[in-house]
């Protein structure tokens, strides 16, 4: 059933529209966020194979939300360990894709962890 929560469709319409434009390739995977109320999940997606390439959320084993802080910081955490992964990947350069969000607050805290650990935009 889908949702029928204004706020939930004008998201999905963003994201569509974001979508058409921002593809990954190999050479350049698409980073892609999705934040909830309690975590933010980051993917490395190479969309002309249709595979996920690198993960990481706050939910990951390797994650330790009690060193992270609040929620902003735990953000900058999870770009800088997908960032670390996708190094150890042979990734350099990403596509951001911010899922409909607003740059501002844990997705722009993402972003820039994920610039710090070596990712290009």
């Amino acid at each position: 059933m889908a949702k029928t929560n204004p706020k939930v469709k004008a998201r999905k319409k963003r994201v569509q529209r974001i979508r058409v434009k921002i593809t990954g390739t190999s050479q350049r995977p698409r980073l892609c966020v999705f934040r909830s109320n309690r975590h933010i999940y980051a993917q490395i997606i190479d969309d002309t194979q249709h595979k996920t390439l690198v993960s990481m959320s706050t939910e990951h084993k390797d994650f330790n939300a009690d060193d992270a802080g609040d929620k902003c910081a735990q953000a900058k955490q999870v770009g800088l360990k997908i960032a670390e992964k996708a190094k150890s990947a042979g990734i350099e350069q990403v596509v951001f894709d911010r899922g409909g969000n607003v740059y501002h607050g844990r997705v722009k805290s993402l972003s820039e962890g994920a610039r710090e650990g070596g990712l290009q935009f």
